[in-house]
This record gives structure tokens, C-alpha cells and sequence, in this order.
């Protein structure tokens, strides 16, 4: 197998649940390949660069395998190397994600008069 269309590779490395997503995903740009929005039936050979938004998280992979099966996810992370500096950029996101204050945590259950009464007033002061 010397190519595969992007949307059934984005399928077998994991990043998308199912092959359908993925091609949404691809069709509405959240993929590019190679700088380019490709199109989902677009063949993705090894060695190429992908580009993957998923959710607030972009990896930045190329690919090192192809797989026309969906294994485990051992088996998913030996399709693709994540380049250094995607990687640098998304756990710095992570970091910073986990770092934000979010008045919800705080909150256990259902929110009481008193607790509705801060979100209220928190709302008012923004």
C-alpha cells in the first residue's frame, strides 16, 4: 500500500472516532496537509505532513505508516511522529488550559440561593 485516502488514515491513527467525523473534519479545513486544505478523498502517503485541529488541540504529525484497519491505540501512534514544536505549542495550551480559573469547579452539585447570588453578582461586575 503505497497511499491512502487522508479521511480513513486520520480514522485508523485515532484522532477521529469515526470515519465519517474525520471526513467532516476534513472537508470543513480542520485538517490540512501539507499547508493545504485537502479533500477527504486526497491520498496521504508516508512522509507527509498533517496538520489536525481537534477540538482546541492541533497536532502536527507526519505520517510514518499506513493502516487500512483500525487497531489499538499502541498500535495508532506508530502511524505518525508528532513534530517537536507541535508538540511544544499544544502542551503549553494544555498548561495554560489547566491554569484557567473557572468559577464551576468550585461549585458542587447544584448551585444554592447563596452560591446563585456570587454568579449573579460575578456576572455584573464583567
Amino acid at each position: 500500500m503505497d497511499d491512502q485516502r487522508i479521511d480513513k488514515w486520520l480514522w485508523a491513527a485515532r484522532f477521529f472516532k469515526t470515519r465519517s467525523i474525520a471526513q467532516a473534519a476534513v472537508e470543513t479545513g480542520k485538517v490540512k496537509l501539507a499547508g493545504e486544505r485537502p479533500k477527504p478523498a486526497r491520498a496521504v502517503r508516508v512522509g507527509d505532513r498533517i496538520e489536525v485541529r481537534a477540538g482546541d488541540q492541533v497536532f502536527e504529525v507526519i505520517v510514518r505508516g499506513l493502516s487500512g484497519m483500525r487497531g489499538p491505540a499502541t498500535f495508532a501512534r506508530t502511524l505518525y511522529d508528532e513534530t517537536p514544536d507541535g508538540l511544544k505549542r499544544r502542551l503549553e495550551v494544555i498548561e495554560l488550559n489547566r491554569q484557567a480559573y473557572e468559577p464551576s469547579r468550585e461549585i458542587k452539585g447544584r448551585p444554592t440561593k447563596q452560591d446563585r447570588r456570587q454568579l449573579d453578582s460575578w456576572r455584573d461586575q464583567s
